[in-house]
């Protein structure tokens, strides 16, 4: 026969047993609720960079924002939807609508007026993309009359570069695919953008280098809709386990994404 201690001792460890996993699990409900409102997340993507969505030799997709939307979308039990959009700020626009519930980019001071961004997750060098027999050999070459830098429309490299060059002329592509077709046609020298996505392009140009340094360096996190920062703490966590357990690292590998290291949070 129990004691009455041994009786309250009982029900307390009963009541523990029983709202643990229910708090647990309203607590992931609510969190589901905040980041997948309309029950599956939806993840924008745009094709031809491994920030975000390549296919490797086998025709399947990976990359930094696809795998990583995957592994989000499991871990709040909800379904995924991959919204394809040509370019990165069009993707930023989709979140800040409402339209798009979560993708990775550079964490730029103006991306955060329109979206709400986790800790780093990567950080990545900037560079430039010269074509085979490119009379341009280093960075100290570029900044001359007639010299046309390619730059992917909406970037940071479009912002950016104008106040860096003073002599070449910034010229708008609307997605890397049309950038390598602009490079055939003459009608760019140079491409200026995230080096992943330069080794991207140089893999499908015989001969085409990129140059040594850097002009800077993005730092790559979860973008969300502004008004869901209350799942930043989750994000945060999230974007921690990732890297601490090689989750990252194999990303990576998969979607052949080059010059990138590791974000520490600042």
């Amino acid at each position: 026969m129990r004691t009455s201690s041994g009786r309250l001792a009982y029900t307390a460890l009963l009541a523990f047993a029983i709202i643990g996993p229910v708090g647990g699990s309203a607590r992931a409900d609510g969190e589901a609720k905040l980041l997948a409102p309309s029950g599956t997340l939806r993840v924008g993507i745009y094709p031809g960079s491994p920030t975000s969505m390549v296919a490797d030799a086998a025709g399947k997709p990976h990359g930094l924002a696809y795998d990583l939307g995957s592994a989000l979308a499991k871990r709040l039990g909800v379904g995924i939807d991959y919204v394809r959009f040509q370019r990165v700020a069009d993707i930023v626009t989709a979140i800040h609508d409402g339209k798009v519930d979560f993708t990775v980019t550079n964490a730029t001071p103006a991306r955060a007026n329109e979206v709400s961004f986790s800790q780093p997750v990567l950080a990545i060098e900037l560079g430039y993309l010269v074509p085979a027999n490119s009379p341009i050999g280093k960075v100290e070459d570029i900044d001359k009359p007639g010299v046309r830098i390619g730059v992917t429309k909406g970037s940071t490299s479009e912002r950016t570069l104008p106040a860096k060059f003073k002599n070449a002329a910034i010229v708008p592509a609307e997605n890397v695919k049309i950038a390598i077709a602009m490079f055939s046609r003459g009608e760019i020298d140079l491409y200026a953008t995230n080096k992943p996505t330069l080794f991207e392009m140089s893999d499908q140009m015989p001969g085409a280098k990129i140059l040594d340094g850097n002009w800077g360096t993005e730092h790559m996190a979860i973008a969300i809709p502004k008004g869901r920062e209350a799942a930043l703490p989750l994000l945060n966590r999230f974007v921690a386990e990732e890297q601490s357990s090689g989750a990252l690292d194999t990303i990576q590998q998969q979607a052949g994404l080059r010059g990138a290291s590791k974000a520490t949070r600042e």
